[in-house]
């Protein structure tokens, strides 16, 4: 079983990412061979987990879903980016202009719960976004473009209450992902 701990989205949230998915679509066109995230799949991810064995899997999900004595919180989101800054763009993303730290805190708090069954933290920063697409390949001057239509892309922010996160199976196929709800994991004190 494939896993991870995320935020389930707002309607309000997919409607800003599914108008700038549009809108990068338009503006890029062809120029960008991209999987573009379909807006049932998009989602937030606090912690990735990856493949978990099935003698594994009752100590993991005891791990991630015990209680989350973690008070609800705001997160907000505003602005398109790309990964990596510099280079080769392989993601395009909407950010966050609130509720990082909190993120931050929760994203090591798994961390904390996991490293003990042998899931190890990336060696990476966390960073919180909300992935918009995943580039194959970029024509010709490809991280310009991209800039440039973020540049012309105006996503308003949306605020959305967290009041908890779910644990999401991903089922891979040729088809791209699937996701599943396996539990949700109330924020409270």
């Amino acid at each position: 079983m494939r896993l991870f701990v995320g935020v389930e989205l707002a309607d309000a949230v997919r409607d800003i990412a599914g108008h700038a998915t549009n809108e990068m679509k338009r503006r890029l066109g062809t120029r960008l061979d991209a999987r573009w995230v379909p807006m049932e799949n998009m989602h937030l991810t606090v912690r990735f987990v990856g493949h978990v064995a099935d003698e594994s899997l009752s100590a993991v999900l005891h791990a991630v879903t015990a209680p989350l004595d973690f008070e609800p919180f705001e997160i907000e989101f505003g602005g398109c980016g790309k990964f990596p800054l510099r280079g080769a763009p392989r993601v395009i993303w909407i950010g966050l202009t609130r509720g990082l730290p909190q993120l931050t805190v929760l994203h090591e708090e798994f961390n904390r719960r996991l490293e003990p069954l042998g899931f190890e933290a990336e060696n990476r920063p966390f960073s919180a976004h909300l992935t918009l697409a995943r580039i194959k390949a970029a024509r010709t001057a490809g991280a310009r473009q991209i800039d440039a239509a973020f540049e012309s892309v105006r996503i308003g922010n949306v605020t959305q209450r967290v009041e908890g996160l779910a644990l999401f199976e991903s089922r891979l196929s040729r088809n791209g992902p699937t996701y599943t709800i396996v539990r949700r994991l109330p924020l409270g004190r």
